[in-house]
């Protein structure tokens, strides 16, 4: 971890269970790497992660936020996947542009299961990642059993980096296993070095030996000096860690506490050493052989006041304003800060960038200006809830038809259709709450007010066999007496020939104007 030399762009996701700290820990980052001033707050709703309304007025994440900062002269993009289980194609569409992945939880064991779909989509996807445990000052449990609870449910290692450090029942700080350090947490302050503490001596070397052991499984020289007790160089320790964490054998397992501070700056050094280059997660999405100018949409945005902007990771050649890809004129390149944009002139191979006014341009899509081969781009979910959406407003009709294109253009897993048996229009998607968080975009964004309910059942009732029924009335009790006489027959059709009425009364026995009530049933 000596390495302060600049080692290019890079971008890193940031995903994790529902109400796990991603957007407070983003904020820690941004804060610590010194990209904004003043740390936000997800109960205040004035941080860079959650700057769309809807997202406000929930207190979580509800889209995906991109935000850059430099750290140590290395240029670091992170974004900010929602955890909710109903938004998952966010962070779908998302993965095949990172280099690397924080995975944040709880300290919190029967949280554990949660992070299984997680770290199985990352294990397919081939995409380096390391465990960040959020809110450890909260912890009720030790590490260790958390550990114990999460490594059933990953198929890899996890290796433990940190110990906690405990004044009584309060967690004050942690001991660095691998450069032998103790840090105490300042809160709103990078935490400062301290005396290892002599109560922890025990527990350190236990914790280190374990860590040991586990890099020792991948390398040969390595054991050799475990079984020996032979204590490695730290120049060769971080050297392992490094190169075992970018080969997907381990896990990484990091402590902090993102509201306090406490942590981040020791994750960013992380990151920024050892999270592999932009070469790596190009070869991986099929783009290390691409020629020209090559970039890739990972989200797209409708911007109320900017248009549309499509954040694309840059994949090869150097982006510029003006140029053409797939035919379609760049209006302007930005960096991103949440849903504040910064211009830039040029964006190079490995950058996370927007790019200004792409009106074709739709997620997951290949940009290139060389008729490159599309690269592979994942599948978006099927829909399974629906709900009927109508304008609250007859006026609103036209202007809800042009919202719902570009709500469907944000978000593919949002699907439109009109229901013929019913004559209903039905969105469909994920979920209630991935629904609902569509129609407060709808009236946040585009103003729109909508009214909805469960669709109707559009029921199929088939006739199974021929039926006929004979049924007289009778009613004679002064004045004008009644009398009916009724024939009815039903017989089946072919499936899906639909339904056929037959008349067949004769000589106007029944006045015309009563036949369609018959009819209609």
């Amino acid at each position: 971890m000596t390495n302060n030399k600049p080692t290019g762009p890079r971008s890193i996701a940031i995903i994790g269970p529902y109400l796990s700290g991603k957007t407070t820990l983003l904020e820690g980052l941004l804060h610590t790497s010194g990209a904004i001033n003043r740390k936000g707050t997800v109960t205040e709703g004035n941080t860079v992660g959650d700057s769309a309304q809807e997202a406000r007025n929930r207190n979580m994440s509800t889209e995906l936020n991109v935000a850059s900062a430099t750290f140590m002269d290395s240029e670091l993009t992170f974004l900010d996947c929602p955890g909710s289980i109903e938004l998952l194609q966010e962070s779908l569409f998302v993965l095949p542009g990172v280099d690397a992945a924080v995975v944040v939880c709880e300290p919190d064991s029967d949280k554990a299961q949660a992070l299984a779909p997680l770290l199985h989509n990352l294990d397919e996807a081939g995409i380096p990642h390391m465990l960040f445990v959020n809110k450890i000052d909260k912890a009720t449990i030790t590490v260790q059993a958390l550990l114990d609870a999460l490594q059933p449910i990953s198929s890899k290692p996890l290796v433990l980096r940190h110990i906690p450090v405990q004044d009584g029942e309060e967690i004050t700080g942690y001991i660095d296993l691998a450069s032998e350090r103790a840090y105490h947490y300042q809160a709103g302050q990078a935490s400062e070095v301290v005396e290892l503490p002599g109560s922890e001596e025990d527990a350190f070397g236990e914790a280190r030996y374990t860590m040991l052991e586990a890099l020792a499984d991948f390398d040969d020289d390595l054991m050799e000096k475990v079984l020996e007790d032979i204590t490695p160089e730290k120049d060769e320790l971080y050297a392992n860690l490094t190169k075992d964490f970018q080969d997907g054998n381990i896990i990484p397992v990091l402590l902090g506490a993102a509201e306090q501070g406490g942590g981040i700056f020791r994750l960013l050094k992380a990151l920024r050493h050892e999270v592999p280059t932009a070469d790596a997660a190009a070869a991986r999405a099929g783009a290390d052989d691409a020629n020209g100018n090559v970039a890739q949409v990972l989200k797209t945005y409708h911007t109320q006041h900017g248009g549309k902007v499509s954040v694309a990771r840059v994949w090869a050649g150097e982006l510029t304003e003006g140029m053409s890809l797939n035919g379609q004129r760049v209006s302007g390149i930005f960096r991103m800060m949440g849903h504040e944009q910064q211009k830039i002139p040029s964006a190079k191979a490995g950058e996370v960038i927007g790019l200004g006014r792409m009106e074709e341009a739709v997620t997951g899509e290949t940009l290139s200006d060389s008729n490159a081969d599309s690269l592979p781009k994942p599948d978006v979910l099927p829909p399974v809830f629906g709900l009927t959406i109508a304008a609250a407003h007859r006026d609103d009709e036209v202007k809800l038809s042009s919202a719902l294109a570009k709500v469907r253009d944000e978000d593919p897993s949002i699907s439109i259709g009109h229901d013929d048996s019913t004559h209903q229009l039905v969105m469909r998607g994920q979920g209630d709450i991935h629904l609902k968080i569509t129609m407060d975009r709808l009236l946040g964004k585009y103003g729109l007010e909508v009214k909805s309910e469960r669709p109707k059942v559009p029921y199929m009732e088939a006739i199974r066999k021929s039926v006929e029924q004979h049924g007289r009335h009778k009613k004679q009790s002064g004045g004008h007496g009644q009398f009916g006489d009724v024939h009815l027959a039903i017989k089946p059709l072919p499936r899906g020939s639909g339904f056929e009425f037959v008349d067949k009364i004769v000589g106007g026995a029944i006045p015309r104007q009563y036949i369609p009530a018959v009819e209609a049933g």
